[in-house]
């Protein structure tokens, strides 16, 4: 399947680890001009040095007013990656309204703000456009510890499928990936424990986590003129979890 990005405009957040920095690269070399956010600067000189092409923003995208006029000032965005995202891990009766805030502004509220500035440009400009929201399997199957972060990723679903209602008749379609454990930097925080992991690995079909790239492919196919007529899916990418 040939897919290019070549003459459009990408906005990928979250671009300084993991996924995110995977997903910029990879468009930049579909011949995209990614536009790359990140709250640390060092993390977005080596993404410069490993992409030189990428375009870079440092910016704490938890500050609403901030972000919002830092977006408006960008050029005109064909596709958005919103990938931005935080974990915090622990039992239900330990979480607490400071940890309920930072993942829900991040998580969500982020996504909100992001995605209202792009998709109202993508919608003056008349020519469409493609939204990936990067969710988790954690949004559909119940997890220990993790509260608040799969409850704020149910709700990026659920906003993902309003976006893909409300802003499909502007040709603007909307999409999530939910991989299962990625080990990223991020992941590690709940699953560098053996056993825990090993336990997390047998509940999967395909025994053994997802790798960065293979959440990078289903998020590059999402984006592209190939998923023309998918809008407003949850895709998981999970080795089966959620089936078995």
């Amino acid at each position: 399947m040939d897919i290019t990005f070549k003459g459009k405009q990408v906005l990928v957040t979250g671009a300084g680890k993991g996924i995110g920095f995977g997903i910029a690269k990879r468009l930049s070399q579909y011949g995209a001009k990614v536009i790359a956010l990140s709250r640390t600067e060092d993390d977005l000189k080596k993404l410069k040095q490993e992409a030189p092409g990428v375009e870079t923003v440092c910016i704490d995208i938890s500050d609403w007013t901030t972000t919002r006029e830092a977006i408006s000032k960008l050029p005109a965005i064909d596709c958005l990656v919103n990938n931005a995202g935080i974990a915090i891990c622990a039992p239900f009766l330990e979480a607490s309204p400071e940890d309920f805030d930072k993942i829900f502004n991040i998580n969500v509220k982020a996504i909100v703000n992001i995605s209202q500035v792009v998709a109202k440009q993508m919608i003056d400009r008349g020519k469409g456009g493609s939204i990936v929201n990067v969710s988790s399997q954690a949004s559909q199957a119940a997890l220990a510890d993790h509260a608040l972060y799969g409850s704020s990723k149910s709700a990026v679903d659920m906003l993902t499928k309003v976006m893909a209602l409300e802003l499909g008749p502007h040709n603007i379609r909307v999409n999530s990936v939910n991989p299962t454990v990625t080990m990223t930097d991020m992941a590690r925080v709940g699953w560098s424990e053996p056993n825990k992991a090993d336990a997390m690995r047998a509940k999967i079909p395909l025994r053994r986590f997802a790798e960065v790239h293979e959440v990078v492919d289903a998020i590059v196919y999402l984006l592209s003129d190939k998923s023309s007529m998918i809008n407003g899916v949850t895709l998981p990418v999970d080795g089966g979890f959620l089936a078995s």
